[in-house]
């Protein structure tokens, strides 16, 4: 329902706001308005999004929950088709999203919204003080292992081992 309301209300918006925008300043500018909202929207969506993507990379290098850079670029995303839609509301709304503050803002509505579960990917995972379930701190797992003989088409080691 909300999205139907979404497609009725915001041509009816934009439609409004040109013709209220166009009457006071002119066709002429109010064209040049929409195509320069368009090129600044283009350079604020590469930079806020190359910086978001260093973010995003930052987090999955130190093993961090990447749900807030994943986001912001998604918002970076959707801000984009926005500022490259013609139109005086939809600018008004991609510009707010481009407000790195502004979109935190809405992180965190959207977080208070959802809730989030955190998965693994099971026993072997490489994170600071993680634990199994069932091991306690303290306890040794011992096993034997015996390497592989080297493959004798290409010379090189399997890296597999047999238990």
């Amino acid at each position: 329902m909300w999205l139907f309301i979404a497609f009725v209300a915001v041509p009816l918006i934009e439609i409004t706001l040109f013709v209220q925008i166009g009457g006071a300043i002119g066709l002429g500018w109010t064209l040049v308005t929409v195509i320069i909202t368009a090129i600044l929207g283009t350079y604020f969506v590469r930079s806020q999004g190359l910086a978001t993507l260093a973010r995003l990379q930052s987090s999955f290098s130190d093993m961090d929950d990447p749900t807030e850079p994943l986001v912001h670029g998604a918002m970076i995303l959707f801000a984009g088709a926005l500022l490259l839609t013609p139109g005086f509301f939809t600018d008004a709304v991609g510009f707010a999203l481009m407000v790195p503050a502004f979109r935190t803002f809405m992180f965190q509505i959207l977080r208070n919204r959802i809730k989030i579960h955190n998965i693994s990917a099971g026993p072997g995972m490489h994170q600071p003080g993680y634990q199994p379930e069932h091991q306690h701190p303290g306890d040794v797992i011992d096993g034997e292992f015996e390497e592989v003989p080297v493959d004798e088409t290409d010379g090189r080691p399997s890296g597999w081992t047999r238990h």
